[in-house]
């Protein structure tokens, strides 16, 4: 085990802050509810994410031997059916994942080609989007070992680019620019609505993607307490980057001139133009970055989930010919259903939009829904270790027995709230709602549910 440990805390931390932290977030979210994102993600970093690492920390301690993945994590405190379920519901999530990834795609390319935003309608990014997916569902069936390194420079591109703004921002600030949001304390104060609860869920998604760090805790030197440390420092630099770059992306940009296709180009642009540099050539830059990044992502999470899934799951739970893997590791029919679930989840939302925006807006908000089902299976876990596995020997504990509980119930009930929120969107058609958010979810949850109940009906009978 000891050979394994070749990277250090920092290297955890920037794997963390890359896994995690998205600039485009910011821009989402401020085109919701303006600079009452800061606050917001504020409340998101103490009360959800650095308890969550916290209960990462955990689950990773109790199954240091293991690699730590989501179906290991359930399993140890709760039952077979619950961690196939959550399982599931973490590869599930990917797929609704795909329908904003993708879209964006055409977007950066136009961005990177033109320097400004070529307007298609949603069914024609509906359709380039199939084609997109089903090349890179080839590409990825194959290895594709340079996606590692393309990713990697990207992330860490888009960090240095995050950087950038905020300096930039803040020597304007003191320069006397006066922010096209002004930053008071009456637009800090969110509206305590409905339509807010659903903008938490993106809030709540934006600081997620911490757990996917947990695979390395028997790679970082120093074991377990070394990932503990590294993983919360991360934790408070991701508040604080999601934090002070809500309040300053309105700097230049008025929050109703910002929109989900063109957001991070506009902002970037008019910081550029300040600074007295071309927005053609700011436009062209972040364009390149972004579509670096994003197909990057998109190869990597188009195998990723479903390698991590099918390999996972127990042996006897689908058929041999689904999980059978070729030379490179990827159960290749398995990616190929992937892909057909994928196309229905991109057509029915691009059917039900009036434009690009408007379909963005469906998918962002049925993707930050879906996401919080994973943590919904992980917080169930982690009150089911305290409530009756609370002596199980680990290298962490978030408190004593009564504020893990606390804070595992209190998780729970906010994640519960957000994700109901965001399943029903103000201003959504109540047809699509109850066809593509309330459906998509009952749809595969429940069809995984009676799946997994036919594989123990059928391991019963043998047992007979």
């Amino acid at each position: 085990m000891e050979s394994r440990r070749q990277i250090g805390k920092f290297v955890v931390l920037m794997m963390t802050i890359s896994a995690v932290f998205s600039f485009k977030q910011i821009i989402n979210n401020n085109i919701e509810i303006g600079v009452a994102a800061a606050p917001a993600f504020l409340f998101a970093t103490i009360f959800y994410f650095i308890p969550f690492v916290f209960i990462i920390s955990e689950f990773v301690t109790l199954n240091k031997e293991s690699e730590s993945g989501m179906y290991s994590w359930l399993k140890s405190t709760t039952n077979d059916r619950m961690a196939f379920m959550g399982a599931f519901a973490y590869w599930f999530v990917n797929l609704f994942y795909f329908t904003s990834l993708l879209p964006s795609i055409i977007i950066n390319f136009s961005w990177t080609i033109l320097g400004y935003e070529y307007v298609i309608t949603p069914l024609a990014s509906a359709i380039i989007s199939i084609i997109l997916f089903a090349v890179a569902t080839y590409i990825s069936t194959r290895g594709a070992k340079s996606i590692g390194k393309i990713t990697s420079i990207a992330s860490t591109t888009i960090l240095l680019f995050t950087f950038a703004f905020l300096i930039g921002s803040i020597v304007a600030l003191t320069q006397g620019v006066t922010p096209a949001q002004p930053i008071t304390r009456e637009t800090l104060t969110p509206e305590f609505n409905w339509a807010f609860l659903g903008v938490m869920a993106w809030i709540l998604m934006s600081v997620g993607g911490a757990e996917s760090v947990g695979v390395y805790v028997n790679d970082i030197k120093g074991g377990s307490k070394a990932f503990v440390k590294a993983i919360i420092i991360a934790g408070i630099s991701i508040g604080l980057l999601y934090t002070v770059g809500a309040l300053l992306v309105g700097l230049l940009i008025p929050q109703d001139q910002i929109t989900y296709t063109s957001g991070i180009f506009q902002v970037y642009g008019a910081l550029g133009e300040y600074f007295g540099m071309s927005a053609g050539f700011i436009n062209r830059l972040v364009g390149l970055v972004m579509l670096l990044a994003s197909a990057g992502g998109l190869m990597m999470w188009t195998s990723a989930p479903v390698k991590v899934f099918f390999t996972e799951i127990p042996e006897g739970v689908f058929p041999e010919k689904l999980t059978k893997t070729n030379e490179h590791g990827i159960p290749v029919r398995a990616a190929w259903l992937q892909f057909a679930i994928v196309v229905p989840l991109i057509i029915i939302p691009a059917l039900g939009s009036t434009d690009i925006n408007n379909f963005l807006n469906i998918v962002i908000n049925m993707t930050a829904a879906t996401s919080l089902l994973p943590p919904l299976f992980l917080f169930v876990a982690y009150i089911n270790l305290r409530l009756k596995y609370d002596d199980k020997e680990r290298g962490f504990k978030m408190g004593n027995r009564k504020v893990g509980l606390a804070i595992g119930i209190f998780e729970l009930i906010l994640f519960s709230i957000a994700f109901i929120a965001a399943s029903f969107p103000v201003g959504q058609d109540l047809t699509l709602t109850l066809i593509y958010n309330v459906g998509g979810v009952v749809i595969f949850m429940g069809g995984a549910y009676l799946y997994y109940g036919r594989y123990i009906k059928k391991l019963k009978n043998k047992e007979k």
